[in-house]
């Protein structure tokens, strides 16, 4: 399949950057797969080594940190000689805290060491990490599951990709037979997701949502359930992670589906649950977006941690843990959760894109779904599940702040009118 992350790794290679690249992402996105691939395909030498498998390989950083002790050591062990020509892939290096610690040595080394490392929890394990961090001498990088996009390119609907991208940058309707389609397979992944294994199974199902094994979503939030009891600092705050974790899909079920603490435990507060809903933040499995009731560049600057919702880190897996059926996505279903599960798509399109997660909502009146802090100016988003137009918010916040444009996303086709740019939600991505 392609990944927009190969490119990612071709820039790190291609400026020859000595800082060893780290990337986080949540469990199956697919960073071993990609990254794999990756050091296949442009070097001569690799080596793959995974400190979950390979406990004992931690033993090897305990004496020494420095470069050369650990080739010679790991070249001991593999029974084959490694020096600067080999491309090291450190998989689950956040087991082995030291190896983490030894990158900064690899950096400050007159060789230039091309040095990968993934984990799917090396986001937890970053902000709590107890040595010394090799701050300033790693590039990081978080991967995130398949966009729309790739969804396409996976399916072999290149041309569609490419004409809906053409179409964005022009403003202009598609035919309504190729908007049609698009729609339709828009749909198929809402339901599918971006997991790579799901899509893989969609494909072999003949990309036929009604032959796609549901169960595989089933399994992933199973390993993401398992993975909760690692890195906390007590069983207490694994439990109260899961528990959070549970209560997504019923808090954005709401009409107002900002984050209350009483929905996870009654007369529970940030104290209690702040920890926990960092470390899913930090793993990948949420997005966190917040709410910032001052519209001012930086808007980040302006954010409202204390006000924010939760979203999922894959609309598929959400459709599945909010028991969607596909008929619930379609035109003709009444299903209020379709909402909530096309701002999650939307959302997730958004942080892979590397935009900041904000919303806008000052009072129970006015509430703009995303914000978007570009050079030209900030541009508000307005999310639809169908093809619904109306919007008091959009209407209210225009006549306040009169911004050069606004973005509605819904399944509309594309088209301009009065500064208002109408985006279909297949069209995600190009934002």
């Amino acid at each position: 399949m392609h990944r927009k992350f190969y490119g990612v790794l071709e820039e790190w290679e291609d400026k020859k950057t000595k800082e060893p690249l780290l990337v986080a992402g949540a469990r199956q996105v697919g960073k071993t797969w990609i990254i794999k691939k990756f050091c296949s395909e442009r070097y001569n030498d690799h080596l793959y080594l995974n400190f979950e498998s390979e406990p004992g390989l931690s033993d090897i950083f305990e004496e020494s940190l420095e470069p050369y002790e650990i080739l010679k050591k790991i070249g001991i062990y593999k029974g084959r000689k490694i020096d600067v020509s080999t491309a090291l892939f450190f998989d689950e290096i956040q087991k082995c805290e030291k190896a983490i610690t030894s990158l900064k040595y690899f950096c400050e080394a007159e060789e230039n060491y091309r040095i990968i490392g993934a984990g799917s929890l090396l986001g937890v394990k970053i902000n709590r990490f107890s040595g010394s961090f090799p701050v300033g001498k790693i590039r990081q990088v978080r991967m995130y599951p398949m966009d729309f996009e790739e969804f396409l390119m996976a399916t072999g609907e290149e041309l569609l990709a490419e004409e809906i991208e053409s179409a964005y940058k022009a403003m202009k309707p598609m035919p309504g037979i190729i908007h049609e389609k698009a729609i339709h397979l828009y749909r198929d992944y809402l339901y599918v997701g971006g997991m790579p294994r799901c899509v893989d199974n969609y494909i072999s199902s003949n990309c036929d949502v009604t032959s796609f094994d549901r169960e595989l979503q089933h399994f992933i939030l199973l390993a993401y359930s398992s993975d909760m009891s690692k890195y906390t600092t007590s069983a207490a705050e694994g439990v109260k992670i899961a528990a959070v974790y549970e209560s997504v899909p019923r808090q954005l079920a709401k009409e107002n589906p900002k984050f209350k603490y009483k929905e996870v435990r009654s007369n529970a507060n940030k104290r209690d649950f702040y920890e926990p809903i960092d470390w899913l933040r930090s793993s990948g499995m949420v997005y966190k977006v917040d709410n910032t009731e001052i519209i001012r560049t930086p808007l980040k600057l302006y954010a409202d941690d204390k006000s924010f919702k939760l979203y999922m880190s894959d609309a598929g897996l959400l459709s599945y843990a909010g028991k969607m059926k596909y008929s619930d996505l379609l035109n003709t279903s009444d299903n209020l959760f379709k909402g909530a599960l096309a701002e999650n798509y939307v959302v997730q399109s958004l942080a892979a894109k590397g935009h900041e997660l904000l919303y806008h909502k000052p009072d129970a009146g006015l509430e703009i779904d995303m914000l978007l802090d570009m050079p030209e100016g900030i541009i508000p988003v307005e999310i639809k599940a169908g093809r619904h137009k109306r919007s008091a918010s959009l209407k209210k916040y225009r006549e306040k702040y009169k911004p050069e444009k606004a973005i509605r996303i819904s399944e509309n086709n594309f088209g301009e009118t009065e500064g208002i740019c109408s985006v279909p939600l297949y069209a995600a991505f190009c934002l």
